[in-house]
C-alpha cells in the first residue's frame, strides 16, 4: 500500500488515495456492493426459513383440519347408520370404558338452563352398561329421583338443590336409601384452607363455607360427595389435593376426587395423599389419552388396591 503526493498543479484537486493500483474510493464502494449482497444473502436465507416455518405449520393445520373432517365424516355415517348401538360400544371397549368401576352423567347446564333430567339418555345407557351409572343435572325433587332411578340410574346426584333445598337430602335418602344419594359439590378457593360453594354450574356463590356444608350433608343422609375443584377442572394439572383431603379428614362417607386430572400419576397421588374413595375424568378417558385398563395398572403397582 502506499500513499502517493500528487504534482504541484494539482494541489488544488483533493488527494487521492491508492491501495495498490485501486482507488479507495473505489474499494470502499465495492465493499459496500459486498456488504449489500452478503446482507440481502442473509436476509434472503432468514426469508426463506420463515416462508419454510410457516409452510410447515400451514400443513399441520390443514393436515388437523382434513383428520377432523375424516372423524365428522365417520361420525355422520355412524349417526345415520342402523347398527350405531354395536359400533359405539365398540368404540367402548377400544377405550376402555368397559372396565370403569362407575359412569357418571352430569348435565352441567341444566340447573342454569331450568332443563329436566336427560331421562332419555339415561334409559338407552342403562341397556349398554353394566356398571353402577349416577346421574345428575336438573334433578330438583324426589319424583326426579323417582323417574331418574327408573330410567335405569342406580345412584342420583343433586348439587344446586340440595345447597338449595337441604331437607331433599333426607328425604330422598329416607325414601330411596342412602346409597342412592350423591351430593355433587363445585368449590373454590377463597383464603388459606378456606373454600366456598357454587351451585348453577360453578356460576353462582353461595357464600357457604365447604367444610361445614360436607358434614352437614352426611348428617342429613347423603351416601357420597363427589368433590369438584372449580380452581383445577379443566387444567389438567392434577387433583385440589388440599381440598380434597381436608373433605375427607371431614366426614367419614366415600369422597370421589374430581376435576384436575391431566396425566397417569395424578390418580395414584390423590389415592395415596388424601384418603379419597375414587376418582373421577372425563375428557383424559373420552379422547384416549388414557384408559381405565392404565390407570388401575398404575395404581396397582403402587400398592393401591383396585376393584
Amino acid at each position: 500500500m502506499k500513499v502517493t503526493n500528487l504534482t504541484k498543479e494539482s494541489k488544488s484537486k483533493s488527494k487521492k488515495v491508492y491501495i495498490g493500483k485501486y482507488k479507495l474510493s473505489t474499494i470502499i464502494v465495492a465493499a459496500l456492493l459486498v456488504a449489500v449482497f452478503v446482507f440481502f444473502g442473509i436476509t434472503t436465507v432468514n426469508k426463506n426459513a420463515d416462508i419454510s416455518k410457516l409452510e410447515k405449520q400451514k400443513a399441520e393445520v390443514s393436515a388437523k383440519y382434513e383428520a377432523q373432517e375424516k372423524k365428522n365424516k365417520e361420525l355422520q355415517a355412524v349417526l345415520d347408520n342402523e347398527d350405531k348401538d354395536s359400533y359405539i360400544e365398540q368404540k367402548a371397549r377400544e377405550k376402555g370404558y368397559v372396565k370403569g368401576d362407575e359412569i357418571v352423567f352430569y348435565d352441567i347446564t341444566a340447573s342454569y338452563e331450568k332443563r329436566g333430567v336427560i331421562l332419555d339418555v339415561v334409559r338407552e345407557a342403562a341397556k349398554k352398561i353394566f356398571v353402577p351409572l349416577t346421574v345428575g343435572g336438573g334433578i330438583k325433587s324426589i319424583d326426579d329421583f323417582r323417574e331418574t332411578l327408573r330410567a335405569g340410574a342406580d345412584k342420583v346426584s343433586i348439587n344446586s338443590q340440595a345447597v338449595q333445598n337441604p331437607a331433599l337430602i333426607r328425604e330422598a335418602a329416607d325414601i330411596f336409601g342412602c346409597q342412592c344419594v350423591c351430593v355433587g359439590i363445585d368449590a373454590k378457593k377463597i383464603g388459606d384452607h378456606k373454600w366456598t360453594v357454587f351451585i348453577n354450574g360453578a356460576r353462582v356463590d353461595m357464600h357457604l363455607d365447604l367444610i361445614d356444608w360436607v358434614k352437614q350433608c352426611e348428617q342429613l343422609g347423603a351416601g357420597e360427595i363427589c368433590l369438584n375443584s372449580i380452581d383445577a377442572d379443566g387444567t389438567k394439572e392434577g387433583f385440589d389435593l388440599p381440598m380434597l383431603k381436608a373433605v375427607c379428614d371431614a366426614v367419614s362417607i366415600p369422597v370421589i376426587a374430581s376435576g384436575g386430572a391431566g396425566k397417569l400419576e395424578d390418580f395414584a397421588e390423590a389415592f395415596q395423599e388424601t384418603g379419597c374413595s375414587a376418582a373421577l375424568a372425563a375428557s383424559l378417558f373420552h379422547f384416549g389419552e388414557l384408559t381405565v385398563q392404565d390407570v388401575k395398572a398404575d395404581c396397582r403397582k403402587k400398592g393401591i388396591l383396585m376393584r
